[in-house]
């Protein structure tokens, strides 16, 4: 194991590497290295101004594929983010190979990742009700954004979310799983944290389509509002109406969801 030290930041890596290309940007003031992704992510800043550096190439701990796999996977990931550009979608600026892997740079975003694996979390969860319905609007506006421009959403869950706690701002990332339709699963299991991935994103050859992401959606109301994987009314926080469109979006029959992204927003906001 490789201890190293960049500017204010240590980390762990299996293997050395040569990181001097963030000279070029700034001094690294934050590094997240827990990703199981094999990218390792920093912040730098240069006078005023900050940047969110995400590399792939190092041989991180936590990284469950080889820093090849990582480099390509960060490669295909840069149409995507030109694809879905948006207000609420951390802007890429640019891209380039550096020694060794592969670099991403973007604006930063002043805010928390909502993520378990991170301090955050908690506090995230703990927001009042009517803080987490305007977090919650944000992501379901963004993913019509996302169906209207012909992806499905692949491994959402509440680590690409971030908020910032004192402007209650909400920003999006890590969409390199999003894929254009029409996606089949090709895997088995599907990339994705389990909380979040609808039934088909289990089973080998099902169509993953906008009712999955409808799914999704429902499913990410629970981790806001309810228990979770307990879905029961018990661990529910906000009104008894909106768990019951909820409770529709995660129906296991495709059919008995609501058909559309948009017709789900729909019956959301009719409620509030």
């Amino acid at each position: 194991m490789i201890r190293k030290t960049i500017g204010q930041v240590s980390f762990d890596l299996n293997v050395d590497f040569d990181f001097s290309f963030i000279n070029d940007y700034g001094e690294p003031f934050i590094v997240f290295d827990q990703q199981d992704s094999g990218n390792l992510c920093f912040g730098v800043q240069r006078d005023d101004k900050k940047l969110f550096l995400k590399t792939a190439g190092a041989a991180t701990l936590r990284g469950l594929v080889t820093p090849v796999q990582a480099i390509e996977r960060i490669k295909s990931t840069v149409t995507i983010y030109e694809d879905l550009d948006h207000p609420k979608l951390t802007k890429l600026l640019s891209h380039k190979t550096i020694n060794g892997g592969y670099l991403l740079v973007f604006e930063w975003f002043d805010g928390k990742c909502m993520g378990r694996m991170y301090d955050s979390h908690a506090r995230f969860l703990s927001l009042p009700v009517a803080d987490k319905l305007a977090i919650y609007q944000d992501v379901i506006l963004f993913h019509k954004h996302v169906n209207e421009k012909g992806y499905i959403a692949i491994d959402f869950y509440d680590g690409a979310i971030m908020y910032n706690f004192d402007t209650r701002q909400t920003m999006f990332c890590d969409i390199e799983f999003y894929r254009k339709k029409p996606v089949i699963n090709d895997m088995g299991r599907m990339w994705g944290s389990t909380g979040y991935m609808s039934p088909e994103e289990f089973e080998l050859g099902a169509k993953i389509d906008e009712r999955s992401n409808v799914f999704c959606m429902g499913a990410t109301a629970f981790n806001l509002f309810g228990g979770k994987m307990d879905r029961s009314f018990e661990k529910w926080t906000a009104s008894e109406s909106l768990f019951k469109v909820a409770t529709k979006a995660i129906s296991t029959d495709k059919e008995e969801r609501y058909q559309s992204i948009g017709e789900y927003i729909e019956a959301w906001n009719n409620v509030l």
